[in-house]
This record gives C-alpha cells, sequence and structure tokens, in this order.
C-alpha cells in the first residue's frame, strides 16, 4: 500500500484491519474492524472471516464503480468481490503470494509422505478441497492472477493457464529496518540463519542436514528463529540436539538477527517471492537458496542457490562460505546492492504497472492502458 502511494496510485484500500501504519493518502474503510477493535478471525474461523469480508468489499462496489480502474484481490477472500467486478466490467488482479495451491499441497504432502509426518488438518498446506475449490474459483474469475516469482508463473502454466493472465511483480523489503552491519563478521566462524515457520516446506531438514554434513559445524552456529510444528521437531530432534545448532523460537529481533549472520538459508521445496531472501540481502546476510525461491538470489552473483533437495550442493556451499572469506564477501556487497532493487518503493512502481497490464489484457479501462495515473486502486 505504501509503496503504491508513493508511486501516484489513488488507493481506497478495503481491509480485514490494519496493522501497520499507512502513509497519508490512501482512502482506509476496513471491514472487519471498528476504531481500535477488530474481530478476531480465530473467533469465527478464518475460512468464515474471509468470506463475510468479500462479501462487506462486494456489496460497497456498485457506488464506487465510476471511481475504479482496477481491483486488487487476494486469496481465499474474493470470489464476491470478483463476480460484481466482473458485472461492473472493471479489471481485477488476484494476488498469488505462493504457488498453483494444488500444486503446494501436492508437493508437500509428497515430502510429508516421504518423512513420515502427518500435518494437521488446520495447516496451511494440509489439503483441503474445500479451500482448493475456492482458490480456482478465484483463479478463474480474476482477469490476471499476480505473481511475484517465475517459479510461481511456471506452477500456474504447467495446469494450462495462459501466459497473458499470468502478470509479474515483486514484493520488497523496509530498508529502514533492515540494514548492513559495520562490518561483514571475517574470522568468526561460520554463522547460518533460518528465519520463518519451521514447515515442511521451508526445507530445515534439508539445511539441517547439509550444516551437519559440513565441516563449517565444527565451529560456526546454526540459527533458528521460527516456530517448529511439533511432529516436525521431533522428527528433527537428534540434528536439533547438535551443540552448533540453537534453536531461538519466534522472535522480534530478525533484522539484529540478520545482520549478525553471515549466511541466511532457505531450502524451501515451494515458495512464493521469499521475501525474507530480500531482507537477508539489505542486511548484508549473504542468502543460500533453493531454486524454488532463487527469484532475487543469483547463483554467484547476489548469493548462492541449490536445487530442491540437494544436500550435498548446499552443504558445499556453507563449506566454500566458510573457507573462502572473499568470496563471502563479494557475495555480501553485491547483495547489498541489488537489494536496493528490492524495497517496498521500488515494489510499489513495479505492481503499478502490472495494474496497467492487467488493464490491458481486459481491454476495459483504456485511459490507464497509457502511462496516466490511477483513479483509484481498491487493494483489499
Amino acid at each position: 500500500m505504501n509503496g503504491l502511494a508513493t508511486a501516484g496510485a489513488n488507493l481506497q484500500v478495503v481491509p480485514a484491519s490494519i496493522g501497520r501504519p499507512v502513509v497519508p493518502g490512501p482512502k482506509v474503510s476496513p471491514t472487519l474492524a471498528w476504531g481500535s477493535l477488530r474481530l478476531p478471525f480465530r473467533v469465527i474461523g478464518t475460512m468464515r472471516a474471509v468470506a463475510l469480508h468479500d462479501r462487506i468489499v462486494a456489496s460497497r462496489l456498485d457506488r464506487l464503480a465510476g471511481e475504479i480502474d482496477v481491483i486488487h484481490t487476494w486469496p481465499l477472500g474474493a470470489i464476491e468481490t470478483l463476480k460484481v467486478a466482473a458485472r461492473l466490467g472493471i479489471p481485477t488482479v488476484l494476488e498469488r503470494p505462493n504457488a498453483h495451491t494444488r500444486f503446494a499441497m501436492d508437493i508437500v504432502q509428497a515430502e510429508c509422505d516421504r518423512l513420515g509426518i502427518v500435518l494437521p488438518p488446520d495447516h496451511e498446506h494440509a489439503y483441503n478441497e474445500e479451500k482448493l475449490r475456492r482458490e480456482e474459483k478465484e483463479y478463474e474469475l480474476a482477469t490476471a492472477l499476480l505473481c511475484p516469482a517465475d517459479f510461481v508463473v511456471r506452477t500456474f502454466l504447467d495446469r494450462g493457464f495462459p501466459q497473458h493472465k499470468l502478470l509479474r511483480h515483486t514484493y520488497g523489503y523496509d530498508e529502514k529496518t533492515y540494514y548492513p552491519a559495520d562490518d561483514s563478521r571475517a574470522g568468526k566462524g561460520l554463522t547460518v540463519l533460518f528465519v520463518g515457520v519451521c514447515a515442511v516446506r521451508k526445507g530445515v531438514h534439508y539445511a539441517l542436514e547439509a550444516w551437519l554434513k559440513s565441516p563449517a559445524s565444527k565451529h560456526g552456529k546454526f540459527l533458528i528463529a521460527g516456530e517448529f510444528l511439533p511432529s516436525y521437531r521431533e522428527k528433527l530432534a537428534s540434528m536439533l540436539a547438535h551443540p552448533s545448532v540453537n534453536v531461538l523460537g519466534h522472535r522480534n529481533d530478525v533484522p539484529k538477527l540478520m545482520r549478525n549472520s553471515d549466511v541466511l538459508v532457505l531450502p524451501s521445496i515451494e515458495e512464493g517471492f521469499g521475501l525474507v531472501i530480500a531482507e537477508a540481502m539489505g542486511s548484508g546476510c549473504v542468502p543460500l537458496a533453493s531454486e524454488a525461491c532463487s527469484e532475487i538470489c543469483r547463483h554467484l552473483q547476489t548469493g548462492m542457490t541449490h536445487s530442491v533437495g540437494d544436500v550435498e550442493s548446499l552443504s558445499e556451499q556453507m563449506t566454500l562460505l566458510d573457507d573462502d572469506r572473499r568470496l563471502l564477501r563479494e557475495l555480501r556487497e553485491a547483495s547489498l546492492e541489488a537489494a536496493k532493487g528490492f524495497t517496498w518503493t521500488a515494489a510499489g512502481k513495479v505492481l503499478l504497472n502490472a495494474y496497467r497490464e492487467s488493464i490491458a489484457v481486459s481491454g476495459l479501462s483504456p485511459r490507464l492502458a497509457t502511462n496516466s495515473i490511477p483513479e483509484a486502486v481498491p487493494f483489499k
């Protein structure tokens, strides 16, 4: 929202609630919040809450129709909004923060089966036919899908979606929060950091295997900032017990952890953009990422990449960066420079152009298909 407003978009924001400060300009009209009071999703359940939000937004569109050029929607809470927008002739984009949901559920389930782990029924990647039906209906109704990475695009192309319906955009990081330390920690032993929910899809098991195979584990540290699924933690207990591994749990000081670490590891088997990689790069923490989340992590340019599940290659990369501090420093400097192109301000400009592309695809609102500034962009 803030990046879009800075880019010049005239926004009417219709969220369930607002959790962070918004820059002056956007008109914000929450659906499930009244002043400082919010309707917690857990009270009525997430699916019911997003459906209620969707119906409220849809009910407001008729009176806004003449003011809107494009509507930006998010998964699970968009079907009614998308239907009304189609009736009114308003182009719509649907955010795709991750891969095609059916692909994500299938690949995570296969990995869980391999590891012998059962996901809780309410886990975001547990197979859920109702959720799939709802999301796939949204895919169908939207004018275009906003994909933050080529990996995401491929999962939709593989299921027969036309290229023109898949628009690229990007995410960003807050450079005032994520910034580098004064030194590159040379000679202090390699410190590897994982940040995120410790779930099967994030590949923490691959990262631990790689770390313990590497001589770097003899004098370095592997920090894990995130909460574990209990059955997953139990499965990894022997590796987590290694003296070089420190499970920190949920942390509120992630920027500091990144500044004090040499490497961020993200060996996901399924991913969207991998926002944590941009944050790490902006903090001077070199990313080691799987090819599922290597959108801005370029091998031997701004970090190092490996094939999904390739423990040997990831371990070799950890060893190499532990031994070759000059290479680590060069990658750090290159990633810091590249990170400047992935702030939220930069992302706002890219997203605004994606809106224009969506309108061009739809053949509606031709004034925005040129370089004019949007009249209004509801961001829900």
